[in-house]
């Protein structure tokens, strides 16, 4: 069987599942399914490709995913590589010489079904790589997504869920131009007995009227909203060319908790964009308490080959470094004033295989021994333990 390392988004993770399960019969085989987002991640990809050899010095080890396709020639000459295959390509069983088989259900390595049904990305955020290696925007159509979800679900799984590149442009390039919230809405309807729905990072200003009213009445529907925020300065943001403002963050923030006050806030920043200034720091920082962010992605800015921001003037590494900490500081604090609410309250917790689990809110919960995993469990946390509920 193949041995996929999976490195990046859900979405990698996702194609990861469906790699597992195209290469099963596949002996000897090494698959590095890279990221890109960072120089970071760029880094740890070429980490596991070494740590990869070594371990299976005889084996056939080949790299696709977003690194592939953007650092293709250094990734390509490392000693190590066999071979690259493109990112468009890895979910093609054409590409790897197998015969096509039916998608296995990913519970057999997780409690969640993570569902692709988005890839590409059309917009220009001047930081971001990732257009690069994924291309245009593409949709998988409700028919197909179906499909899927019935697969996983047949095999037990309690919680899809959905993931993309750019998850609210879904059926941006469809017949009619749908919104995520039909997507959404179909799965509901043709899934009754499916018990948890949750979505990936989403784009506030994409977010369309039905599925705004899906994520404030619908109970199957996690009150977990991830936002793609990028930061809380507006300056910043205009110079990132996001399509929103601080105030319209705020503004989707207040909306959502006034229609469901429990929903927990989640959000992508970026420490140290280029000319940020100890001004546009500080409003980064104060948006995590004003949005109250307890799932916070803290991203030390980093310059990607061919962006525009890789050309604007560069803030130090240094300051980049105290400025992402203090970004992971706050949040730490919004979070614990979360967790220490939620003991005394009912938590419908999802079984992991590691003994903890996730309640709704998407909060880190320690299970009671001998829990099986994929179970829904009522739980009433009495403590917080290294940010653990338990």
């Amino acid at each position: 069987m193949a041995d996929v390392v999976s490195l990046g988004c859900r979405l990698n993770l996702s194609e990861s599942e469906a790699m597992r399960s195209m290469l099963a019969a596949e002996p000897d085989l090494i698959v590095i399914n890279s990221c890109a987002v960072t120089s970071e991640a760029v880094r740890q990809t070429r980490q596991a490709i070494r740590r990869a050899r070594r371990d299976r010095p005889a084996a056939r080890l080949i790299v696709t995913g977003c690194a592939a396709e953007i650092d293709r020639a250094r990734i390509g000459a490392m000693p190590e590589v066999d071979g690259l295959l493109a990112n468009a390509a890895k979910l093609d069983p054409r590409a790897w010489n197998v015969a096509p088989i039916a998608a296995l259900p990913s519970q057999e390595r997780h409690t969640r079904a993570f569902v692709a049904i988005q890839n590409g990305c059309d917009h220009a955020c001047t930081f971001c790589v990732i257009p690069q290696g994924r291309g245009a925007a593409r949709s998988m159509p409700v028919g197909q997504i179906l499909r899927a979800i019935d697969t996983h679900l047949d095999g037990g799984v309690q919680e899809v869920v959905l993931t993309g590149v750019d998850l609210t442009s879904w059926g941006c390039d469809l017949a009619g131009q749908p919104g995520l919230g039909q997507a959404v809405e179909a799965i509901l309807r043709a899934f009754p007995t499916l018990a948890r729905l949750r979505l990936s990072s989403l784009d506030g200003v994409e977010i369309d009227p039905l599925l705004f009213e899906l994520l404030t009445t619908e109970a199957r529907i996690m009150p977990h909203v991830h936002l793609s925020l990028q930061h809380g300065d507006d300056l910043m943001l205009k110079r990132m060319k996001r399509r929103h403002l601080r105030c319209d963050a705020a503004g989707l923030v207040e909306r959502l908790k006034a229609r469901r006050p429990d929903v927990a806030i989640g959000a992508d920043l970026i420490a140290g964009f280029p000319t940020e200034d100890e001004a546009a720091h500080h409003a980064n920082l104060t948006i995590i308490a004003e949005l109250d962010v307890v799932h916070g992605h803290v991203f030390p800015y980093s310059p990607r080959p061919g962006t525009p921001a890789a050309r604007m003037p560069q803030v130090d590494g240094a300051f980049i470094r105290h400025r992402a900490a203090a970004l992971r500081a706050q949040v730490a604090v919004q979070r614990r004033l979360w967790l220490d609410a939620l003991v005394g309250q009912p938590q419908q917790v999802l079984a992991e295989r590691d003994g903890t689990g996730h309640a709704q809110n998407f909060a880190r919960v320690q299970l009671p021994p001998q829990t099986p995993a994929g179970t829904i469990v009522t739980l009433t946390p009495t403590r917080v333990i290294e940010g653990l509920l338990a």
